[in-house]
């Protein structure tokens, strides 16, 4: 495919005029149409060999005007909106940035869960009061045992730094296969066993049909009750009453959520009343240095389709969704 001046590269992702000018003169044989969001770039999609998107902005329709289009990217790790049945029955291939969030989101969890132990919310309260209490309960993270469910890169990135901390790390995944950083791994039908030895349980799990809602009020009765919850997965992964009444139960300690099943969290839900449960605007994967990354990806993988090669990196299972 080398040299065709036809091949058409459809952005529905805003890029900074730098990235677009880099795009433009590493391929100058390619032919790139920028848009800033769907709405924008809808008229060019019967063009688009390849769509470059956040994966929330395309649907069946959309996809069944795109007539040549062969292979979408999303430059995002998330795919919970995707219309995969279309895009299977087209054939289309369609790849993610998968792995690129595991330094800012590992930098997340471990930050977090130093704030509950070392009571930071209190002692930003205390100095803006102007009080002056050394009582202040702290604890260390060091040495402390964490189960990180989900073992892809984000996971093994949570686990390599809980390393730094002397922890022992338990990985929980659909396969149970021997990872990296983990002394233990396991299948997601054994974590029973796991959850009351743990001090620390993060999510970093995707939603799909198997995740979906795969915590219930037996887990968290199965927890330590000074155990912390941590998810910067999906809010799908539990229901926010199964939170609350496991909070307010004490079948935990502290609940760190960044993402929630509603987005954004409307001003009266309970969690904010919370004392107990720390509340992030779904931030934890946003980095300076996304967007090159995720374009570093692309391009890897635009290097192997022009050159009609098959090892994609990070291509998604369209069947299942990841």
């Amino acid at each position: 495919m080398k040299g065709e001046i036809y091949l058409v590269i459809l952005f529905s992702a805003r890029m900074s005029t730098k990235h677009q000018e880099a795009l433009k003169q590493k391929y100058p044989d390619l032919t790139f149409i920028f848009s800033d969001r769907m709405p924008e770039a809808k008229k060019e999609l019967p063009h688009a060999d390849i769509i470059v998107t956040y994966g929330e902005d395309l649907n069946d329709e959309l996809i069944s005007q795109a007539e040549k289009l062969k292979w979408i990217m999303v430059i995002s790790a998330g795919l919970d909106q995707m219309p995969f049945k279309a895009i299977a029955e087209r054939g289309i291939m369609v790849t993610n940035v998968r792995g690129i969030h595991k330094v800012p989101m590992a930098e997340y969890a471990i930050s977090m869960l130093l704030q509950v132990y070392r009571q930071e919310k209190q002692l930003i309260t205390n100095e803006k009061e102007a009080v002056w209490d050394r009582s202040v309960r702290m604890k260390e993270i060091t040495g402390r045992k964490m189960i990180v469910l989900g073992t892809g890169a984000i996971g093994q990135e949570v686990a390599r730094l809980a390393k730094a901390f002397q922890m022992t790390t338990y990985g929980v995944s659909r396969s149970g296969r021997p990872v990296d950083y983990f002394d233990e791994t396991y299948k997601i039908d054994e974590l029973d066993q796991l959850l009351p030895k743990a001090d620390f349980i993060v999510s970093v799990l995707p939603s799909t049909k198997e995740t979906k809602y795969l915590l219930t009020d037996d887990h968290f009765s199965m927890m330590n009750n000074e155990a912390v919850f941590l998810n910067m997965g999906r809010g799908d992964l539990v229901r926010s009453s199964t939170l609350i009444k496991a909070i307010q139960a004490n079948e935990i300690a502290h609940a760190v959520l960044d993402v929630m099943e509603e987005e954004p969290l409307p001003e009266d839900h309970p969690f904010w009343k919370e004392e107990n449960v720390t509340i992030t605007p779904h931030l934890s994967g946003i980095s300076p240095n996304y967007v090159p990354r995720a374009l570093d990806i692309f391009e890897q993988n635009l290097n192997k389709f022009l050159k009609d090669e098959k090892d994609f990196i990070n291509q998604i299972d369209v069947s299942r969704g990841y």
